[in-house]
């Protein structure tokens, strides 16, 4: 795609956000990183809509946080797979988001604190995701899901955790997801795409920092993960019968051509696919969508993907 120059109400906002956050060191210790980012993502989320119910539950020793629209009828799920290079994240980082997909897209948003790596390597967030997703289908009505119409998304490391269990499900012969949606996805193990050179220091997030999550993941270039389609979804060579998808990416991203990839290989086997690119925009730009315009147009996509694919089982038209 042909980018435009970066969006000046997100580069503010990320310049405010950079300012208020203080001193940020990569040689911390993981858990000390771990907390300083949720400590600022509670800082600066914005508030539920209030209609909402939230109810934080455990599943199988997995936490997970539903998010539930008012009404007596059961809702379509949405299995929510955080981002945070899969070293860190959890519902805290993203509740905000979570929270106003499920207001805005009328379905019940079941977001999982999945096992972190370099701790738990892949599989182990796939694995949390099926467990999760199994439970959503057996106990769905219970706290008010359709288990008839459950999509999978997730940002960034999630959108490899969603796609990655789909191609589980899709590997086991299971029935299928109603939908996935994948937002600035992390879906390729290949760091030199054109994306990967020409956005290695992007504003959000870097080339060197993704290939330190990639191997945290993975373990090193070369394992045997690294060739894996449900860890490296852009590796696999088939992937028919995968649910109708929605995919955006962002031009000043280096994971950009992650989710074109991704695109074309959906589109070459068959199945529904809608690409969505931001120009101006950069990683995790959601997170500026009460802060930018252009942010807020492409998050009020994802919602809208969100609620088609959920409630429909469909694509929205143009």
């Amino acid at each position: 795609m042909t980018s435009q120059p970066f969006d000046p109400e997100t580069r503010a906002h990320l310049a405010a956000l950079a300012r208020d956050a203080g001193p940020w060191d990569p040689a911390w210790p993981l858990a000390r990183q771990r907390a300083a980012w949720e400590a600022q993502c509670r800082k600066e989320r914005a508030r539920r809509p209030e209609r909402l119910m939230v109810e934080d539950i455990d599943v199988h020793a997995i936490h997970v946080r539903v998010y539930r629209p008012p009404g007596e009828d059961p809702k379509p799920g949405v299995l929510y797979a955080h981002g945070g290079g899969w070293t860190m994240g959890s519902c805290e980082t993203h509740d905000d988001l979570c929270a106003e997909l499920a207001d805005q897209a009328d379905v019940v948003v079941v977001c999982f604190d999945y096992r972190l790596a370099p701790e738990h390597r892949h599989p182990a967030q796939v694995e949390d995701a099926l467990t999760v997703l199994d439970w959503m289908k057996s106990s769905g009505r219970a706290i008010g899901i359709d288990p008839t119409h459950i999509i999978a998304a997730g940002d960034s490391a999630g959108g490899q955790v969603a796609a990655g269990t789909a191609l589980a499900i899709k590997y086991a012969g299971g029935p299928r997801l109603r939908g996935l949606v994948l937002i600035n996805p992390a879906i390729g193990g290949d760091t030199e795409t054109p994306s990967y050179l020409a956005e290695a220091n992007s504003p959000a997030l870097s080339r060197d920092e993704m290939i330190a999550c990639l191997t945290a993941l993975l373990g090193p270039k070369g394992s045997p993960h690294w060739n894996d389609p449900m860890g490296v979804p852009n590796v696999a060579t088939d992937l028919a019968g995968l649910p109708s998808c929605f995919i955006t990416v962002a031009a000043h991203d280096p994971l950009h051509d992650d989710g074109v990839i991704f695109a074309e290989k959906l589109k070459a086997a068959g199945v529904p696919v809608r690409l969505r690119e931001e120009p101006a925009l950069a990683h995790s730009y959601w997170r500026s969508r009460h802060h930018s315009t252009a942010a807020m147009e492409g998050f009020k996509a994802i919602a809208e993907a969100v609620r088609h694919l959920a409630h429909e089982g469909s694509l929205q038209p143009y």
